[in-house]
């Protein structure tokens, strides 16, 4: 079958990154490009691919969106009985990516994930709209309906369930992934991008560059 996509490519040509011009902690470097993805006006500069595996090594990938970032780690929150819950109770190490296109760059985060405490998820439950609150209860994410019907049914008789206060699911809460490892992807001309990297050894951060 003839390949019609090919030849759909462009060049990258809008900045460059070098070992003299990033910052030497890997979450200052992040907060540094995550601010400029926000005043890009992207439509969801925190969409970030979540890459787990069970336990097996059979891959699964899902775009999540980042809640919140500090030296810890970063955090996401979704349901514990989903596929990509079910993924980290077997195997707790995943990876994220950003990937900014406007801005022809990406980054990989590596790490091991941890659930936060039940107080933090509580706090960022009850920031959430009512109807996103009724919604943890009603969906079995990533579990067989038998339609959308179904789906709405439940919904309906959680959200009469439930006046303003809606309490946390024992199902529901976030994790924090603790990273190992960053990489900082900028996309440079003639494929010859740059990537810089971020390893922790022996408790100190050490940069180094890949060959694109």
């Amino acid at each position: 079958m003839k390949n019609e996509y090919s030849h759909i490519r462009r060049d990258y040509s809008k900045s460059e990154l070098n070992e003299s011009n990033v910052n030497d902690n890997p979450f200052l470097q992040f907060k540094d490009w995550f601010d400029l993805a926000i005043d890009s006006n992207f439509t969801d500069p925190n969409a970030m691919t979540l890459a787990t595996s069970s336990f097996d090594g059979k891959p699964s990938a899902r775009i999540v969106l980042l809640k919140e970032f500090n030296e810890n780690g970063f955090v996401f929150f979704t349901n514990y009985l989903s596929k990509k819950g079910m993924n980290l109770n077997e195997n707790p190490f995943a990876c994220l990516l950003f990937f900014w296109d406007k801005l022809e760059r990406q980054i990989r985060i590596e790490g091991e994930v941890f659930k936060i405490s039940i107080e933090d998820s509580k706090e960022y439950f009850d920031s959430r709209p009512r109807e996103s609150r009724v919604g943890a209860w009603a969906s079995k994410q990533s579990h067989k309906s038998n339609g959308r019907e179904e789906i709405e049914t439940r919904f309906s008789n959680y959200n009469s369930k439930f006046g303003e206060d809606v309490p946390l699911p024992d199902s529901w809460g976030g994790y924090i992934l603790k990273p190992t490892y960053f990489e900082f992807w900028q996309g440079r001309t003639s494929r010859l991008h740059d990537r810089i990297t971020y390893n922790f050894e022996n408790e100190n951060w050490k940069i180094g560059r890949l060959y694109p």
